[in-house]
């Protein structure tokens, strides 16, 4: 046979091709299904692999004459950094407007070990017009425990720019983004690594990072296929899978196994709005049960025009102001139009759209629908 499979029937042999056909029909089917799967590392985070925030007060220098007035606390700060290095100074004695005072933060990712980099963000307290082209001095980045975790200190890289000045008079400037923000790439030293335990009781602990029953038991499913009996869905937002025997040891292969088996996500029918850009974000599986449209707009105007009626030259007459007034009413033709039951989003967007709506009609019918309880999805307005 050659390895060649062969069916046979009544009226004889069937070609090869045939099988090879069938075969790639079922390889492009399952090719299909698996360009929807999502990887479980997308989807969820491992409990105790989180970043932890990092925060700190210091100095950006170098700012000529573009930073703080004589702002107490910079000059404070100035007079302790000073003491630092035996110089002595009384604060009321110094001047402030080449420095800034800024917070620094940072999120400091786990496993992060000493000597490694993180980037940080710098943004100006005080009354600085700008930090561009300044220099952060040594920064320590303390943790919610007040721990020094790491310290930051350089250059900064600002995305804007304030060019001339405007304090003068008759000056004027020019100003780009938020040039009182900036950022030091790697610009902090990691001194103390964040503890984190990834495995407990030996087992790890799946985060979704969309909350969902369905998605979580697919996840245990998809697990389940690979590891038989290891995963168990426990509520919609965490799925507990136990390290196997063959992996003890070695669970960071085991994670990065659990990392690459993909699956099909679930999710909430929604309907997002956000009425200050005109955006509407709807979910694939939107529905629509039966429901009567209709949609028109009413338009009045009113216009005021001012009437001045003048005496003639030469006589005793005062000059009267009146006004008149002219109103319009426009009313568009509305349409009453019965949109039947729609199982997808793209027929909802193009019943929606057949109606000829612009994007503020369609958020005023989609509220208007999930108020007669036609509209299956939650409704969220920002």
């Amino acid at each position: 046979m050659n390895g060649v499979l062969h069916f046979t029937s009544g009226s004889g042999r069937v070609s090869h091709w045939v099988v090879r056909f069938a075969v790639l029909l079922g390889v492009l089917f399952l090719t299909t299904m698996q360009s929807h799967a999502t990887r479980i590392k997308d989807m969820v985070l491992i409990e105790g692999g989180r970043d932890n925030q990092l925060v700190g007060y210091g100095l950006v220098t170098g700012l000529a004459n573009k930073g703080d007035s004589q702002l107490n606390y910079t000059v404070q700060s100035i007079a302790n950094a000073l003491q630092r290095f035996g110089v002595q100074v009384s604060p009321s004695t110094l001047k402030s407007q080449n420095v800034a005072a800024v917070m620094v933060t940072a999120d400091i990712p786990a496993f992060a070990k000493p000597g490694s980099r993180i980037d940080v963000t710098v943004s100006a307290i005080g009354d600085a017009t700008t930090i561009q082209g300044g220099v952060l001095l040594q920064t320590p980045l303390l943790g919610a425990d007040d721990v020094v975790y790491a310290v930051a200190q350089g250059p900064l890289a600002v995305g804007g720019f304030l060019a001339g000045s405007s304090s003068s008079g008759g000056g004027s400037s020019v100003q780009k983004n938020h040039p009182t923000v900036g950022v030091l790439s790697g610009g902090a030293l990691v001194e103390r690594e964040v503890a984190a335990n990834i495995v407990n009781n030996n087992s790890v602990n799946l985060l979704l990072l969309n909350p969902d029953y369905a998605s979580a038991a697919r996840i245990a499913e998809a697990v389940n296929n690979v590891f038989p009996r290891t995963a168990v869905a426990k509520d919609a937002s965490t799925v507990n899978v136990c390290v196997p025997k063959d992996y003890c040891g070695y669970e960071v292969n085991f994670i990065a196994s659990l990392g690459a088996i993909e699956t099909i996500p679930d999710n909430v029918a929604r309907v997002v709005i956000n009425e200050r850009t005109g955006t509407i974000i709807a979910t694939s599986n939107v529905r629509i049960s039966t429901v009567a449209v209709s949609h028109g707009s009413l338009t009045i105007s009113i216009v005021s025009t001012p009437v001045i009626s003048q005496p003639a030259s030469f006589t005793s007459g005062q000059t009267v102001t009146s006004q008149t007034s002219e109103t319009q009413a426009n009313e568009k033709k509305g349409g009453f139009k019965v949109v039947e039951e729609l199982p997808t989003i793209q027929e909802v967007a193009a019943a929606l759209n057949a109606l000829g709506l612009s994007t503020l009609d369609m958020m005023a019918i989609f509220q208007t629908m999930k108020k007669a309880g036609a509209l299956q999805a939650d409704l969220i307005l920002n």
